[in-house]
């Protein structure tokens, strides 16, 4: 319905995506659009519905798009998208239990936001409250004297519904001063004194907040950061000493006693930019022999890279150890958010031991000094011994040693030869030891180059996890790194706050929690402009990466009886691609006719069940409805994987089944068809 409103109208997809690009990782390139736009040539084509699956696969959530069809000012496409959504009402402030004495007013709140048009009902008990239409509750205690009453709040919107937690309204009778089982009314509840405020330090200053407040019972406090506690931070003043840009952030005290609690407001800290908040003067004045001269400080450095590579290996159908589901997810959503980043990306699934080098190699290859090479991902089995990391290939043994495994420290080392500007591994394994294995590697030591930095899914002798959605599956690193992947922060920060995060799931708490090792000294990120040293150097990484992303050129057969094929091609991964065939003519006297692929090479070891099927979901690939966006309509499809193992060229032979009409027989038709080294195979990774 969406597609029928926005495809042919003013208000139609372009403006919805120029909205939606509003927020960066939303933003579509020219080349995306363009897709979007040509899906009009296509008999059930939409460029609204292309436009959708592009912000699906960023993550992009309902409401976010909700409120860009609202800025459209769309209410039919806003109507269409609310009435089909059942969970948008989410209530964002809950009313909070109160004791209050006999006499006042006391205000119980409740907000929510959703689709357009929530409407609010408060109920006392079981029972409507008459009037109590608003997100504000205003009760007279006057009538409630000694009786404590639960009010709750109803948000709806048409037949959805949501409702707030209960809140405890308890009035006490005023007591006189000399009563001693009471204490002074007037001093009841909870008072904010001093407010914290916000401020600007550089790395190395000494953080201080304070919130101070009056209450009986006295108050107590607690501070957070971001929205989470801090530890141990319980006092009216927060001190840090030695800050550095991981304490950035929103800080809040929390203040409560028994019976209240209240908010500080929420300030930020600024660390290690822009103007400091100190009695220093813009300008610094120096006398020397009478003269004064003006000296300006020199702005924070601006970093950037010559280049920016990323290498994500996903092994997932291991031969002797247990299936992996999450790489392939994972591996394909990195790689999505890395190229909005203008990352050269080589994304890699299911390689044995001397693929997995031989790509290693090649990645290598693409760096040079000063390219943010580093980011090295992988996703599969591994183990940790003494300090050094191991990656287990599909094809390890049962009881794989180092000897069957590659060494991360001594990938970083190679790495290190290479002079690169920042070195990113960022480990999605199992970190437990293994005790088939005794050896201690010599991997050499390592150079002291102050810019490496792991991110370990899990902590030392820890296991990382799965999480199953539905057909999907996605590692617990994973899917919360792409919620802060985009964000211009040192690449330390960003990796704090997937931390926090993950810290907040309940069922890994306590089994995997995400480990940060750096000696990073300067604000490095993913966001770093790319300023190539010369023209010479980028052109031969330019055309080593391009080697492992060039997919044959679809083309069309012409079959004997007048029959017109295309052959078309998708990519996956750099070692996965889809063929499509379609048939584009066919003479009126031929009722039906369909192009198969037969003859696949043998080391590609091509499950016939993922060869020419009618729809792309049929192919088992979770990631179908991603690159089926590139393909036409009415085609049978085929997913080529392992194209690394490739020894020579990729032929095959399309065979073109055909009836003539009035005939119960089909005739055949064969042609062979050579399309040459495709993606990763131009590489020769054997």
């Amino acid at each position: 319905r969406l597609c029928e409103l926005l495809d042919n109208a003013g208000r139609g997809w372009r403006k919805l995506a120029e909205l939606a690009g509003a927020e960066k990782r939303f933003k579509c390139s020219v080349e995306e659009l363009e897709m979007c736009s040509l899906k009009v040539l296509e008999p059930r084509g939409s460029p609204t519905q292309c436009l959708l699956q592009l912000l699906a696969e960023r993550d992009c959530t309902l409401r976010y798009l909700l409120g860009c069809l609202e800025r459209m000012g769309h209410e039919q496409a806003c109507r269409v998208l609310s009435s089909a959504v059942q969970d948008m009402i989410r209530i964002t402030v809950q009313p909070e239990s109160q004791v209050v004495a006999e006499g006042t007013q006391v205000s119980l709140t409740c907000c929510a936001a959703g689709p357009p048009g929530l409407a609010y009902q408060w109920f006392c008990g079981r029972q409507e409250v008459p009037g109590a239409t608003s997100p504000e509750l205003v009760i007279d205690t006057a009538t409630l004297a000694g009786q404590p009453e639960w009010y709750i709040c109803r948000v709806n919107c048409g037949a959805t519904f949501a409702f707030s937690r209960w809140a405890h309204v308890r009035v006490e009778k005023s007591s006189s001063p000399s009563s001693a089982s009471g204490y002074c009314l007037t001093m009841a509840g909870l008072q904010i004194l001093r407010q914290p405020r916000p401020c600007h330090l550089a790395e190395g200053d000494t953080l201080v907040l304070e919130c101070r407040a009056i209450g009986n019972p006295p108050p107590q406090y607690q501070w957070f950061r971001n929205r989470h506690p801090v530890e141990g931070a319980q006092a009216p003043q927060l001190q840090v000493k030695l800050v550095t840009t991981a304490e950035r952030g929103s800080y809040s005290c929390r203040v409560f006693n028994l019976f209240h609690e209240v908010w500080s407001q929420e300030v930020d800290v600024e660390i290690g930019e822009g103007p400091r908040q100190t009695s220093v003067t813009p300008h610094l004045l120096c006398a020397q022999a009478g003269v004064s001269h003006s000296v300006t400080p020199s702005p924070s450095p601006i970093f950037a890279a010559t280049d920016k590579v990323a290498l994500l290996i996903g092994n997932m159908h291991y031969l002797h150890h247990k299936q992996l589901q999450a790489p392939i997810v994972d591996v394909h959503a990195l790689g999505a958010l890395l190229r909005q980043l203008d990352f050269k990306v080589v994304s890699l699934l299911d390689l044995c031991k001397a693929e997995m080098q031989m790509a290693v190699d090649e990645f290598l290859l693409l760096l040079d000094k000063g390219v943010y090479a580093g980011l090295l991902y992988y996703a599969g089995h591994g183990y940790e011994n003494f300090g050094n990391s191991f990656m287990v290939p599909i094809d390890a043994p049962s009881a794989y040693t180092s000897e069957h495994c590659l060494c991360v420290q001594r990938v970083l080392r190679e790495m290190q030869q290479r002079r690169t500007g920042l070195n990113i591994f960022l480990l999605d394994m199992c970190r437990k030891r293994n005790l088939n294995d005794d050896v201690i590697p010599q991997v050499g030591a390592l150079e002291v180059t102050a810019n490496i930095v792991f991110g370990y899914a899990t902590c030392a002798d820890a296991e990382a996890y799965e999480l199953s959605q539905g057909e999907l599956s996605n590692g617990i690193f994973v899917t919360f790194l792409k919620r802060w992947l985009l964000e211009d922060e040192k690449i330390t920060v960003l990796l704090d706050k997937v931390a926090e995060d993950m810290g907040t799931l309940e069922i890994t708490r306590g089994r995997q929690a995400l480990e940060l090792r750096s000696n990073l000294s300067e604000r490095r990120a993913l966001t770093d402009p790319i300023c190539p040293l010369g023209q010479d150097e980028s052109s031969v990484r330019n055309l080593q990466w391009a080697k492992a992303h060039v997919l044959p050129e679809s083309r069309h057969l012409r079959f004997d009886c007048g029959v017109t094929v295309q052959l078309g091609f998708a990519a996956e991964f750099s070692n996965i691609m889809i063929i499509y065939t379609r048939v584009v003519a066919a003479p009126k006297d031929i009722t039906k006719c369909e192009a198969r692929l037969t003859d696949i090479p043998e080391e590609l070891h091509v499950d016939l069940k993922c060869t020419n099927k009618e729809s792309p979901e049929e192919l088992g690939s979770p990631l179908a409805p991603v690159w089926s966006l590139s393909c036409p309509s009415c085609c049978l499809y085929s997913r080529i994987c392992g194209l690394q193992k490739l020894q020579q060229e990729l032929a095959f032979t399309v065979c073109l089944q055909y009836r003539y009409q009035g005939m119960d027989d089909f005739v055949e038709e064969r042609q062979w068809v050579n399309v040459g080294r495709p993606l990763i195979a131009k590489l020769n990774l054997q």
